[in-house]
């Protein structure tokens, strides 16, 4: 009666021995397979998002927008008092297309002379142009004959759109927006960006791509400075990088308070010691590696951006059986697809400099 108890216990006391022996090499032996593992849905992820219609969307060239990621100012608008000029979305809905048989000569670049309101029933700003305009910015202005032949395919609908600014004061951006090229819907794009004196500059635009997966990055500066660079995939993060710094009370110059970079359910952390930055830790599904040594080497020593996303900053890592590697040789040709891919998410795109363009004119317009 004994020796029949006896049993089921020992082999529960197994279970759990086996269970805790598992547990523990899967927390020293597995970061190298979980990285491969996630680098490759990452490789997939950037395949599939380098040759979709929406990223050709932002690699798209722009000859009329600003590379810093802040909205131009409406020409000729030099507003030195503390009056904000607000365009909302009721001052400009509608629908406006190209033009493409009224020539204009080429030194009348306003944007109205180009596009005809054809719709003024419209919920929402409708710009409707050819491709070809698109993909050819330089052609933008100028009329050729075979013009005439091109159809309004590219299409840029607003849902949201709101412009306050003042060129000496700051600027508060909200656009919200989807984007169909020749009847195929090439995704959502949204921007929100602001500055002023107190607050600093804040940028953050996303854009979500038709096949599942979303790419964001936000900027915020200040005596606290945040960038994240993300790119999901139905809600689950496969690459993320965060680099919080602050101002020296001192000398003003900025040092490194968090970094965070996480590539499927392998993450990184560096945060404060006792005296300065602890050494970084690397996670496997929230376990730690005791057995993995991660070093972080930088290209620059004060900035608020520093990161391998950036090109600025890089980790190698030496696993527990001894071989080494860097983050960027594991991605391979990856990163420069994730860098080109925010370095154009950050910046201006031509389409909105043609919404941005239109929106001030109609709305100058309007008001004379």
């Amino acid at each position: 009666m004994k020796t029949k108890n006896l049993i089921p216990l020992l082999i529960m006391l197994s279970v759990f021995m086996w269970s805790c022996t598992s547990k523990t090499d899967l927390s020293s032996t597995s970061l190298k397979s979980s990285l491969d593992q996630s680098i490759s849905t990452l490789s997939t992820a950037m395949n599939v998002i380098s040759s979709s219609d929406g990223y050709q969307v932002l690699t798209t060239p722009s000859s009329t927008t600003t590379s810093s990621g802040a909205p131009s100012f409406a020409p000729g608008f030099d507003l030195i008092d503390s009056t904000y000029i607000t365009i909302s979305l009721s001052d400009i809905k509608g629908v406006y297309d190209y033009n493409k048989s009224h020539g204009q000569p080429r030194w009348e670049h306003s944007l109205t002379n180009f596009f005809t309101k054809t719709a003024s029933d419209s919920s929402k700003m409708i710009v409707r142009l050819p491709s070809e305009k698109v993909m050819k910015p330089w052609l933008l202005f100028h009329f050729a004959t075979l013009d005439t032949t091109l159809t309004n395919d590219y299409v840029f609908s607003l849902s949201t759109y709101k412009y306050s600014f003042n060129r000496f004061l700051g600027w508060n951006y909200d656009m919200a927006s989807n984007i169909n090229i020749k009847n195929i819907d090439a995704g959502n794009l949204s921007i929100q960006s602001s500055s002023n004196k107190t607050a600093g500059y804040h940028f953050t635009s996303q854009f979500d791509f038709t096949n599942g997966y979303t790419a964001n990055c936000s900027i915020l500066t200040g005596d606290t400075a945040v960038s994240t660079y993300a790119i999901s995939q139905s809600g689950k993060i496969l690459y993320q990088e965060q680099y919080t710094s602050v101002k020296s009370a001192t000398n003003r110059h900025f040092r490194e308070k968090q970094y965070a970079l996480t590539i499927g359910n392998v993450k990184i952390v560096r945060t404060p010691g006792p005296n300065s930055l602890d050494s970084a830790k690397v996670y496997v599904g929230g376990v730690l590696q005791i057995n993995a040594k991660v070093e972080i080497v930088d290209s620059v020593a004060d900035s608020s951006e520093v990161s391998i996303t950036n090109h600025n900053r890089e980790i190698k890592i030496t696993f527990d059986d001894g071989t080494s590697s860097t983050i960027s040789q594991l991605l391979g040709t990856s990163i420069q697809t994730i860098r080109n891919l925010f370095a154009d998410l950050r910046q201006s795109y031509f389409a909105t400099g043609i919404v941005d363009r239109i929106a001030w004119e109609v709305y100058w317009d309007g008001k004379e």
